[in-house]
């Protein structure tokens, strides 16, 4: 989705561009259409530059289709690496004119692009494309935008509280959520992130650090 947010404290608004699932909502045609389709992303950027004239924040965080090896089809393998990649990367080409300056480009990726489980192949690709299209086009519109990425790790969206293992397991002791993301988003797209460039910055409750052997520590792997 799009959004105008006023997040410079009475100065000129930002624009923040926000999409957060594999659909745009345009304000001229008042319809949702999917992201994997090139005309769309060329219909949106066309419809913000031309009601806008700038583009200050750019957050590409939509939802790729999670589908593993023994089921995923070539078509839905393409189309997860088209949202998740193909889109971000796009929408960033089509904007990079009108980029204002100090503008910011947030990816978000996710921690399985360095850790997975099984069957998770299109969602893990789809995350891993995004981290490493980071750091590229961090270098290629240097001194223009800065592109930074964010691997989550668990993050509860259904307001619940986890209690025992599923929070203990955590070296932070507790399950994430979305304000752990969201303020992080905020921290890239304000001037305090001036410095920093070309980062992924893992959320995760420090459990992609966390090293699990059978047996070792109170770790069970039962079969």
């Amino acid at each position: 989705m799009m959004r105008k947010v006023d997040a410079t404290n009475g100065k000129l608004p930002k624009l923040i561009i926000i999409y957060t699932i594999p659909l745009i909502l345009t304000t001229v045609l008042q319809n949702l259409f999917d992201i994997a389709d090139k005309a769309v992303l060329e219909a949106f950027a066309k419809e913000v530059t031309e009601k806008y004239g700038r583009v200050d924040v750019l957050v590409n965080n939509a939802l790729p289709i999670t589908r593993g090896i023994d089921e995923c089809s070539y078509e839905e393998f393409s189309y997860a690496l088209a949202v998740g990649v193909t889109a971000p990367f796009y929408l960033t080409k089509l904007f990079a004119p009108f980029f204002s300056e100090g503008a910011s480009v947030i990816n978000i990726s996710s921690s399985r692009d360095r850790m997975s489980q099984p069957q998770t192949e299109s969602y893990t690709a789809a995350k891993g494309g995004i981290a490493a299209l980071t750091h590229a086009l961090a270098v290629s519109l240097s001194g223009k935008v800065r592109v930074n990425s964010i691997s989550p790790g668990w993050i509860d969206t259904t307001g619940s509280t986890f209690e025992g293992p599923d929070a203990t397991q955590q070296p932070a002791g507790r399950v994430g959520n979305p304000l752990d993301i969201a303020n992080m988003v905020l921290f890239l797209a304000s001037e305090k992130a001036g410095f920093i460039t070309g980062e992924n910055i893992c959320i995760d409750g420090g459990m992609t650090k966390l090293m699990v052997y059978h047996g070792d520590h109170g770790w069970m792997l039962e079969d």
